[in-house]
């Protein structure tokens, strides 16, 4: 008989962009299964796509503005256990630094409310509200200077074939 193959454990891969502006950051309100949370532009890696290419996307997407990765700020893995499904969840995040680029004038993303210009103090304050724990340590890290060459980051061009 045929032994089964273990299942293996697999994250989901998300990106972020930690935005800052005059001392605020460009945060986004959205309708969840938990209901109303704050988080940073940020969302799921597509196939076929760059981890860069992804976080231009979901900036775009999530805030009608364009988005140019300077820094990647960090990688970060959580796992938290939904209060709606009761199920594990798993994240490995990699957030950007960059600069905000043109708005359009372009409907948000489904499940996007609006998009908030807020200061460190107002998201402290709302930290019961935040779609993750990582929310807060992102920005925490991006303050403290954490900052790496987007460089770091390589895309094989196998990822991208459907592009090439």
């Amino acid at each position: 008989m045929k032994e089964a193959m273990p299942t293996i454990w697999k994250p989901s891969v998300t990106v972020a962009a930690i935005i800052e502006r005059d001392h605020r950051f460009l945060m986004i309100e959205e309708e969840t299964l938990d209901g109303v949370r704050i988080n940073q532009a940020a969302g799921h890696l597509d196939p076929h796509e760059s981890l860069i290419e992804a976080v231009i996307r979901e900036t775009l997407e999530e805030t009608a503005h364009d988005f140019t990765p300077t820094a990647l700020v960090g990688m970060y893995l959580s796992s938290f256990v939904s209060p709606t499904t009761a199920k594990e969840v798993s994240y490995l995040r990699f957030a950007f630094t960059g600069n905000l680029g043109k708005e359009y004038a372009q409907p948000l993303d489904d499940g996007i409310l609006r998009t908030l210009w807020m200061n460190y103090q107002e998201i402290v304050d709302c930290k019961d509200l935040h779609r993750s724990p990582l929310v807060m340590q992102c920005i925490d890290d991006y303050l403290q200077g954490q900052r790496a060459p987007l460089s770091l980051l390589f895309t094989h061009p196998s990822v991208l074939g459907s592009k090439l």
